[in-house]
């Protein structure tokens, strides 16, 4: 594409000066004297036809980035990426995958930032590379970094190049990050631990509780930390197993799962199948996080589950408010057929 002309319009003196260069490359979008794919002129034009230091004008190319009308192309220069949009804010969301609980925080946030923010939705899937090669290839081009990690290696070095104010954990509260950034997480091990006290009675029924804790969990060890914690406590006989066995699958046996594809219920529930057992008599279930299949499931499922629409909302009036906010999430029980 041919660079654009750009006219010298004036300074406009009630804005902030690095905002009349965003204002001057929005005003030549909207009037078509730059199209899309336009490369912008270099700094030392723009320094030329507008009057303004090269750091005023970085601040405003980076302004123009971060909300998604331009993009940087490495060592050629800028491009009309889109025209402007009244939105304020430009979200980068990164998740580790898809899945109805995913879904329904994904949602939440969207409805709750409709009208004032872009949200582009990326996935890891675990993948350390991938996951340091989005955020990097991504530094300028957002408002507010919304992340999930859960992955294998340690992701702090990567999470730390985001300044404090744009970044927003969710879910994991990862240690060794720098600043005062906002973190909306899951307290595995206190969430477990007071969700299992909250059904002791019915715990009480059975001879010995059983916790399936997948090795590849990356929260395995504080959910194996508040189960120990609780069994200690109470004096409940415990097992902890990283898959369904069927040999060691017993009458009397209440299982705590918290697979993430739900493998483990359906694998506990065709066992009980097998063998004649009834569904929160002759053997417990409780699982972690709800779904609309637990609710139906064999009569109903007992959830440890956290309220990833209050982790949305959470998210969002951290953005909107512009405030830095550390929060546990909620988590609640719900007590179904198969306790």
């Amino acid at each position: 594409m041919q660079t654009a002309l750009l006219e010298n319009n004036g300074p406009t003196t009630h804005r902030m000066k690095y905002m009349q260069l965003v204002d001057h490359i929005n005003r030549l979008v909207e009037s078509d004297q730059l199209h899309i794919g336009d490369r912008l002129p270099s700094l030392k034009q723009l320094e030329k036809d507008l009057g303004m230091s090269k750091e005023t004008l970085l601040k405003g190319l980076n302004h123009l980035l971060e909300k998604g009308i331009i993009e940087s192309v490495y060592r050629k220069g800028y491009y009309v990426k889109k025209k402007s949009v009244d939105h304020t804010y430009r979200v980068f969301l990164l998740l580790d995958k898809m899945n109805v609980m995913r879904d329904r925080f994904y949602h939440t946030l969207f409805d709750e930032l409709r009208d004032m923010a872009d949200v582009d939705i990326y996935f890891h899937h675990h993948n350390f590379k991938v996951f340091e090669n989005l955020i990097r290839e991504n530094l300028h081009n957002y408002t507010h970094f919304v992340i999930a990690t859960f992955l294998k290696e340690d992701p702090s070095e990567v999470l730390n190049l985001i300044p404090e104010q744009k970044r927003i954990i969710i879910d994991y509260n990862e240690p060794k990050l720098e600043g005062e950034y906002s973190c909306i997480f899951q307290d595995y091990e206190h969430d477990l631990f007071d969700g299992l006290s909250q059904l002791k009675d019915r715990l009480s029924r059975y001879k010995k509780l059983v916790l399936i804790a997948p090795h590849e969990a990356t929260h395995a060890r504080h959910v194996v930390d508040g189960f120990l914690r609780f069994c200690m406590e109470h004096g409940y006989r415990y097992a902890i197993e990283h898959e369904v066995e069927a040999g060691s699958f017993k009458k009397g046996n209440a299982y705590i799962t918290f697979s993430r594809y739900d493998t483990d219920d359906v694998a506990l529930i065709k066992l009980a199948r097998g063998k004649g057992y009834k569904l929160g008599k002759d053997i417990g279930l409780i699982s972690y996080n709800d779904t609309a299949v637990k609710e139906i499931l064999e009569d109903g499922i007992t959830v440890i589950s956290t309220d990833f629409e209050a982790m949305g909302k959470a998210v969002s009036h951290a953005i909107i408010n512009r405030e830095t906010t550390v929060l546990r999430n909620p988590t609640r029980v719900i007590v179904r057929n198969s306790l």
